[in-house]
């Protein structure tokens, strides 16, 4: 039995959800288009609440542990870190974009390809590819887009490319017959965190909840203020 908090602020989409043994009990989130991360402790009570439990009765704190947004990454690590503290329970840490690729499993046949794409500025995204059972069969990492970026897979089955970054790809790909691309912006979510989480719980596969860090997957590159003209 585990009863699981599970968060995930990789966007500006806050997401938070309870799980017990997977199955979910509870799920909030906030869609907006600046950071709702602020949000998340108000999320965080409203779901432990409204499923009629206590942060004491938890059994863990999971956290999408990214790529995706600095800014928002930075504050879900913390918070599932503080809670694990304060509580004295195990941090579990998922893949974003595994979590992402979690969501449309099943839905398509087992000959395509999934691809979650987040975007990462300019032209360019995280991202990782699976199969159609979430099996990994490119690791994540950040890329240009172009008109030749996935060729090689494009030439030997379809492949779904969702998410906030897809549209960089709908660009340049939509001629490619094995392109697909929902309609629907497929956006990360604490609801498929939880079920990855409770994989991971009953592997222990439990962070050090000291030396955790977000994946960032590339260093920070901040932007220097403009000067003000008078």
């Amino acid at each position: 039995m585990s009863l699981i908090l599970s968060l995930d602020t990789s966007t500006t989409v806050c997401s938070v959800a309870l799980h017990r043994d997977g199955a979910v009990l509870a799920c909030f989130e906030l869609f907006t288009e600046k950071s709702s991360s602020g949000m998340l402790t108000t999320l965080i009570r409203n779901v432990v609440h409204d499923s009629g439990h206590q942060l004491s009765d938890l059994d863990a704190v999971a956290v999408a542990k990214g790529p995706g947004s600095y800014t928002g990454l930075r504050i879900g690590v913390s918070t599932a870190k503080g809670l694990c503290f304060a509580l004295d329970k195990p941090l579990l840490a998922i893949n974003t974009l595994e979590a992402m690729a979690w969501q449309l499993s099943g839905f398509y046949p087992a000959s395509y390809a999934l691809c979650p794409l987040l975007d990462a500025r300019r032209m360019e995204v995280y991202c990782a590819v699976y199969d159609a059972d979430v099996l990994e069969i490119r690791p994540t990492s950040a890329q240009i887009i172009d008109d030749q970026s996935f060729a090689d897979l494009l030439t030997q089955q379809p492949v779904v490319f969702f998410g906030n970054g897809a549209a960089k790809c709908r660009a340049v790909l939509a001629h490619q017959p094995n392109a697909v691309f929902p309609e629907q912006v497929i956006h990360p979510s604490a609801r498929t965190v939880g079920q990855l989480a409770a994989i991971a719980y009953q592997e222990s596969r439990f962070e050090n909840v000291a030396d955790f860090e977000p994946y960032y997957l590339k260093d920070f590159v901040g932007t220097k203020p403009k000067k003000l003209v008078v």
